[in-house]
Order: C-alpha cells, then structure tokens, then sequence
C-alpha cells in the first residue's frame, strides 16, 4: 500500500457496476443481498461461482446480471440451460473466470476461495477499480505483487475480513508516523478454553462449531487453531505496510471489537459491531460512503461484558509459524498457506488430529526453503510443492489415524 491514504473516487457513478467472483460462498451470497437490497443503484455486471450452477442461474436473473461464469466446466450445461433465453452471457473454466473479472465494472467483491481467486483478482487490480478483497490468498501467497500493482494502477484495495475493515475504518493514512501499531481481535474459537488432551482428541464437527461466526469448514477450523489469525498478520502487513512487531492480536470470546488502531497521543481507536459480515462487505460496497445493511445492532447494555487476553502460543503455535513465514520472505507464506489447507483437508477427512494441523505446517515449512515469488506463475508452483510437501508429510506417518 502507498505511503499515503487511499483516496475516494472523484465522484460516484450511479448505478455503480460490480462484478462478484465467488457469488455463491458466503460472502458471496451476503453480497448479493445487500445487492438486491438496492437495485436502483448497482448493475451487476459479472457473477462467478465455483460449480453450484443452479444457485449461480438464480442469482443472475434476480440481480439482471449482464454474464455468469462457473469455474468448473463440467456444469456448463446446466447453467447455460438454466439461463437459456434470459439473455445474460455464460462462460465456463479458469480462462472464462479472468474475463469476467477483465469486464467493465467499478467494483469487484473478490470472494474467491484459494489459489483460484489469485489471477483473476489480479485482473480486477489491472483495471484500476475498487477491488474488495476477502481472498486471504491475494495478500497471503502474493501480497507484494498485489500491492505493488494496485500502485501502479491506480486500483484501491478494500478489505473485507472484518478485522482488516475494521483496522481500515480507524486507521488514519494521512497520519501514518502517528500509528504506534494495530490490534487484530480473535474470538479463540470453540477451543479457547479447551484442554490440550480435549483439543488432541477433537473431531471436526466440534472443531467448526464455532461460537459467534457462521462460515464454512475450512475458515471455521482456521478459527479454531488460530491461523486465521496468522494468515491475518501476514494480510494486515501488506495492506497497512506496518511491520510484524507493529502488528498485535488479542482474544476477544465476544466478537464486539473488530479492530484497533493505537496512536501515539495514547489515544486507541476502535471499530465495534455485532459479528455479521454484511456491515464490513457494506462498508465496501458503499465506499467512500455508507449504505444500509440489515445487520443486527450492537446492544452494548444486551452483550454486558467485554472480555481480552493475550492469545496462548503454545496451545495456538500457528500465529507463531505466521509471524515466522513472514519473516523469513515471500516464498514461506505461500508454503504456510498451502500447507494449511492440505492438513486442514486432511483434518475434516478425519486422517490426521486437530493439533497435527500445526504440526504439518511447521513441519512443510521446514523442509522448503523460502524460495523467490516474482509473478502469479512463482506463486502456482511453489503452493504446488508445498502441498505435495505436506502430503509427503502426512503420508509419512504424521498423527496419520486409522
């Protein structure tokens, strides 16, 4: 990010045309929400799910979407007859993907699960437009390039995790030399007060439990060991340009406080809200403006009592392998990240055990050096090592379960 605030288009079109890559996840579909909410003021020009057709169809129609993707070409067919005579334009596979995000619009909700939203949010970045990110690969796996290109474009870059939003609200740009640092909260998951011997022992269905949040399976278990928080770290350093010893965590069970920012007068700004991701993805939608949102309101007098402490690094050791990827250069978080999703796979297929998830990291970690990450191609082939890196290590015996 430049040294400088990121600043407000010149005017704002009205509809504002948006494209949505990952309509059908969950940020996706509270998107589209919020989208259908105010037709009069979007155009939705592109829409693009993984392989759930018939939801991707249904949307299209009800938002008059000008083309609609599906990334999994095997459900072309049944997209292009879900569609057949609406007139909206359909594609199908990874090429048709980056052009929709290549199409004309001003804003792209870049919700895109995995190494499969790098391309074409990149895309979205080359065109210059208010790219929301809610795609912790962008910045995880290919935070400078991203950055750096956004610069040289002239695109903004909103964040989306509500953490990052939050820090986004409060975090005064014009007045850099006075942020001391910034604290990311995290709720501890459904294991914050577990013990080790439980924690050893749990299954997937309570690991995904989660207490305030409803996501999918794969961030829910993120939650859980806390990477989620460490590949939060590791976004937060690129979309502030703050360094890791700038950068805190504090557990936070309620999920009220999202963010702070601390400033040099002492003074400590932070963003509160009920834990609900239409009002960070309004924040976005709406900037540099505010819209409504149907989220709930934040009854401080109802939630009664707020609640911090510092997170356990022995029992969450992955904020620790965060921090260490970060440091060791641009290559080892892209190997954290991919050894992540293979344990946390492995994890829900029930091969391994909750707490051999870090240890499959840190163990992948060691055996790949940091290695040089210049382009999206570098990014694709060392997150391919890494996972047969990682398989090696699960195959190998790694708290492997029968």
């Amino acid at each position: 990010m430049t040294e400088t605030a990121p600043q407000p288009p010149k005017f704002r079109e009205r509809p504002r045309r948006v494209t949505v890559l990952g309509s059908t996840g969950s940020v996706g579909r509270n998107t589209v929400e919020l989208l259908a909410a105010d037709p009069d003021s979007y155009q939705v020009e592109a829409l693009v799910a993984h392989k759930n057709a018939a939801l991707l169809a249904e949307q299209a129609r009800r938002l008059g979407a000008r083309c609609a993707v599906v990334a999994d070409d095997t459900h072309f067919g049944e997209l292009k007859a879900a569609l057949a005579g609406s007139g909206i334009a359909t594609g199908a596979g990874a090429a048709a993907v980056v052009e929709a995000a290549a199409r004309p619009s001003d804003w792209v909700m870049a919700a895109i699960v995995g190494a499969a939203g790098l391309a074409p949010t990149m895309e979205a970045v080359r065109r210059g437009v208010l790219v929301a990110l809610a795609n912790k690969e962008a910045l995880v796996c290919a935070g400078a390039l991203v950055t750096d290109e956004a610069a040289r474009r002239g695109a903004r870059l909103l964040p989306v995790d509500s953490e990052h939003n939050a820090i986004f609200q409060v975090f005064a740009f014009d007045q850099r030399a006075a942020i001391e640092r910034i604290i990311l909260t995290a709720s501890g998951g459904p294991f914050l007060k577990r013990s080790d011997s439980e924690m050893e022992n749990a299954t997937p269905e309570q690991a995904v439990a989660h207490p305030n949040w409803r996501m999918g399976a794969k961030i829910s278990v993120d939650s859980a060991t806390m990477m989620n928080k460490g590949l939060e770290i590791i976004e937060a350093h690129h979309l502030f340009a703050l360094p890791s010893d700038r950068l805190d965590v504090v557990v936070h069970p309620q999920s009220v406080v999202h963010g702070l920012v601390c400033y040099s007068d002492g003074s400590v700004l932070a963003q509160l809200g009920s834990p609900d991701m239409r009002t960070p993805i309004a924040n976005a939608l709406g900037w540099p403006e505010r819209i409504g949102a149907p989220s709930p309101r934040l009854d401080l007098a109802k939630v009664a009592q707020l609640t911090f402490e510092a997170p356990d690094p022995k029992r969450f050791p992955a904020l620790r392998l965060a921090r260490a990827a970060l440091a060791a250069g641009p290559g080892a978080p892209v190997v954290l990240n991919a050894a992540n999703e293979v344990a946390v796979a492995s994890f829900l297929d029930r091969r391994i055990g909750f707490l051999d998830i870090a240890r499959v990291v840190e163990r992948t970690l060691d055996a790949l050096p940091d290695a040089r990450v210049a382009s999206l191609d570098d990014v694709y082939a060392l997150d391919g090592e890494a996972r047969v890196a990682a398989r090696r290590v699960i195959g190998n015996g790694l708290g492997v379960r029968a």
